[in-house]
């Protein structure tokens, strides 16, 4: 039986790739499950640091819900229809959103319906420029139900999502780029290694500050600001313990590339962390007539050391 997600590892990086290229990538019920269920074994599997999603064919990232399948459930009754396709999509898009990792949409094709709520709910997209949005559940007499009338407008502005909403009309992804939709639009052979790439961007940072600034962002959205602030000081006192912090600040200090633990359980002892922010506080005291004659050198070319 032929793999509904095919699941490829490559220094690190998942490239999962929605795998039912005949139908346009359909979202049925077994490709959600088993995407699910990747997802779950990924979050525990520390050699995996970053998540590429994307579909199979020239022709679709994924065309959305399987609409028989999802007729079939109706035809039983809003129960069934509710629990076997409504539930199941906001599983999957609720657990894309709020993923430790980074999970990068690579939209290679069709995005309708569920595809494009797919890709509402990642953290980051890039768009071929052969993809093509749309949000057409209006035509079937129904709206989304994979949470695109929550996030689209979050992301687009209620007046922009509406038109789309109401209209069902196909949008390019130069529009997508400016609805806040993806990220970057690139040529359709270059779209891979444009995602790969801003995955290796950001894995040359501490995998824990990466998953404290994914949770802090996601959790605070949708809160006042208030409360989005206690929220980003959470994610700050959860790091503070770390080596990773440590050797952030150490490294940044003695103009040196870090080398991360990336690891919760290495945590500094308290007199040792004191002991090295004096000795940090004197070496920057020394180095503070270089920093404002502006000899400080420029941390923007740091590559992450190789694991």
């Amino acid at each position: 039986m032929t793999d509904l997600v095919l699941n490829e590892t490559r220094d690190g990086i998942a490239i999962l790739t929605l795998n039912r290229p005949e139908k346009l990538n359909a979202l049925n019920y077994a490709l959600i499950d088993r995407l699910l269920a990747i997802l779950d074994d990924i979050d525990v599997d520390d050699s995996v640091r970053a998540i590429i999603l994307t579909g199979a064919g020239e022709r679709a990232f994924s065309a959305g819900g399987d609409i028989p399948e999802f007729s079939a459930s109706v035809a039983v009754g809003v129960d069934v229809a509710m629990r076997d396709f409504v539930m199941r999509g906001q599983r999957l898009t609720a657990r894309l959103e709020a993923f430790r990792k980074p999970v990068i949409a690579a939209v290679n094709g069709i995005a309708f319906g569920g595809g494009c709520e797919i890709t509402e709910a990642v953290p980051l997209a890039i768009a071929s420029d052969r993809a093509l949005f749309a949000k057409p559940e209006i035509s079937l007499a129904m709206p989304p139900t994979f949470g695109g009338t929550q996030r689209l407008p979050r992301l687009a502005g209620r007046k922009r999502a509406l038109e789309l909403l109401l209209t069902g009309d196909w949008f390019a992804p130069p529009r997508a780029l400016e609805l806040g939709l993806v990220n970057e639009v690139v040529p359709h052979a270059e779209l891979m290694p444009a995602a790969i790439g801003l995955a290796r961007r950001i894995l040359r940072h501490s995998d824990l500050a990466i998953a404290s600034i994914l949770t802090a962002v996601t959790r605070g959205l949708n809160q006042s600001i208030a409360e989005g602030l206690a929220v980003e000081a959470e994610q700050f006192a959860r790091m503070a313990p770390t080596a990773d912090l440590r050797e952030g600040l150490d490294a940044w200090i003695a103009r040196r590339e870090p080398g991360y633990d990336d690891s919760w359980t290495h945590i500094t002892r308290p007199d040792e962390a004191r002991r090295a922010s004096l000795e940090q506080d004197r070496l920057a005291e020394q180095d503070q007539g270089a920093v404002v004659a502006g000899t400080w050198p420029s941390m923007s070319g740091w590559k992450r050391p190789s694991k």
